[in-house]
């Protein structure tokens, strides 16, 4: 286990931490540092809506994309073998970590670059121990951000290690580099009227920013992946140590690890939030919409039917990816070359939601944007007069600027294997394009025309163009 560091309900984000709670164990001495909590930009000035690549004609009225607001020291601007172009600021905040702000991206072709988030950083890492006796918050009481990692060559392989500054001092702490993804797409150029035997393959690369930071035994390592069609995947990584003071399995059904049965690891959960100010186009607000898809009977065929449902979400809320439920949030005016409303899908993965706290409940939360609602619970450490938790501020408010808040779970039920060093283990989400451009980046010049942008045997829509 690890010591709990605990703040007063009136202690502002530049308090020290508290005391050790009775009976706590100090997990790794040199987790934590001192030093202030720096203040946290929430909002940068908004982008506007950009041209779009299209089969057809160019989207009209197209302005420009407003320039990133950082210094070239921590601007990140990298173009992918595909010819996708992803640019972004980035920082270090003492309670976050990582935080990467006025993200846009540039599918091949298109003249302007589209915004996609103001900021996005994580919100929380909740871990409770299976016995009940203790559980931390790796953010907001540990301070992950004060503990950064300088990182060596190895450990950013083909890349460029970039600086922070924590409390004065400066570390080498975020990697910038480029990955391959696998496939991209594979498809028979006939299934679209073209000669017999001809494939279109073609492999996928991704711009990875990552940096790592100690929170007792443990290492996080916080990775955003930018594909080069359009995707973004959010990743937490958990490695380093098994903590020695939790071989007691004090709930007794801890898994034996070492010979025999002698020691058995206390099982514990990571709960991690992620913070998203989506940035879709220059119009306000940000439009949330929520797909459900349902049985409805049986179709002609004599299989089973179904039927997605679509509902506007204007008003606080939360929700669980369950039974075919997915969310995107759109702009209120940016279009693609086809007409369609430009957004992006939140693509959730949760096979371990922890019930154990109101706030951890629920896969997905939007809340109206508030300066103090900084993160999922512990804001009132921060500011006395704000809602503690996003289950107090989810009060039905309209959503005239959401913030999006993404819980996804990991029950660690340790393993031999996992002794040190302890493999990492993964948990995220994506955000993917849906409808930001008419046809994939990564569509091979050839077939990006107009009879191949929708039925390709559509004579009378191919000759209208």
């Amino acid at each position: 286990m690890r010591n709990a560091t605990t703040h007063g309900p009136d202690a502002g984000p530049d308090a020290p931490a508290g005391g050790r709670r009775a009976g706590a164990f100090w997990r790794r001495p040199a987790a934590w540092r001192g030093g202030a909590v720096a203040a946290l930009v929430l909002l940068l000035p908004a982008a506007a809506p950009a041209a779009l690549p299209s089969a057809g004609a160019a989207t009209p009225n197209a302005p420009q994309a407003a320039a990133p607001g950082c210094s070239e020291e921590y601007r990140i601007t990298h173009k992918l073998p595909g010819g996708t172009e992803w640019q972004m600021c980035y920082r270090n905040h003492d309670l976050a970590g990582l935080v990467l702000e006025d993200i846009s991206y540039k599918p091949k072709g298109a003249r302007n670059a589209v915004p996609v988030l103001n900021s996005a950083r994580l919100g929380q890492i909740h871990v409770p121990y299976d016995d009940g006796n203790i559980e931390y918050y790796d953010v907001t009481e540990i301070q992950l951000g004060t503990a950064p990692v300088s990182l060596e060559a190895k450990d950013c392989p083909g890349g460029t290690r970039r600086p922070v500054k924590v409390g004065g001092e400066a570390y080498d702490a975020v990697c910038v580099t480029q990955q391959p993804r696998g496939f991209a797409h594979f498809g028979n150029s006939w299934d679209v009227g073209e000669e017999d035997g001809r494939n279109d393959s073609a492999q996928g690369d991704d711009l990875v920013v990552y940096s790592i930071h100690s929170a007792g035994y443990y290492y996080y390592i916080t990775q955003w992946n930018f594909s080069d069609d359009g995707t973004i995947t959010a990743k937490e990584g958990a490695t380093g140590n098994l903590s020695p003071g939790d071989f007691d399995a004090s709930d007794k059904q801890g898994w034996p690890i070492g010979k025999n049965s002698r020691d058995r690891a206390t099982s514990h959960q990571h709960n991690v939030f992620w913070r998203l100010d989506f940035q879709t186009d220059s119009a306000r607000p940000a439009k949330i919409q929520q797909y459900d898809t349902k049985r409805t009977g049986t179709g002609e065929g004599g299989y089973p039917a179904q039927e997605t449902t679509r509902k506007n979400v204007t008003k606080e809320t939360a929700g669980n990816s369950d039974q075919h439920r997915w969310w995107r949030v759109s702009g209120t005016a940016g279009k693609n070359g086809d007409g369609h409303t430009r957004s992006w899908e939140l693509v959730h993965s949760n096979s371990a939601r922890y019930t154990g706290r109101k706030f951890t409940s629920k896969d997905v939360w939007f809340t109206q944007y508030k300066k103090c609602e900084k993160f999922p619970n512990h804001n009132r450490n921060f500011d006395s007069n704000c809602a503690k938790d996003i289950v107090a501020a989810n009060n039905g408010e309209q959503l005239k600027h959401p913030i999006v808040w993404v819980n996804v779970g990991f029950h660690h039920i340790a393993r031999d294997e996992d002794q040190t060093p302890m493999p990492v283990h993964w948990q995220g989400f994506q955000i993917s394009p849906r409808d930001v451009t008419d046809m994939s980046p990564l569509t091979p010049d050839r077939l990006r025309k107009p009879q191949y942008n929708g039925d390709p045997f559509d004579e009378q829509a191919a000759h209208a163009h």
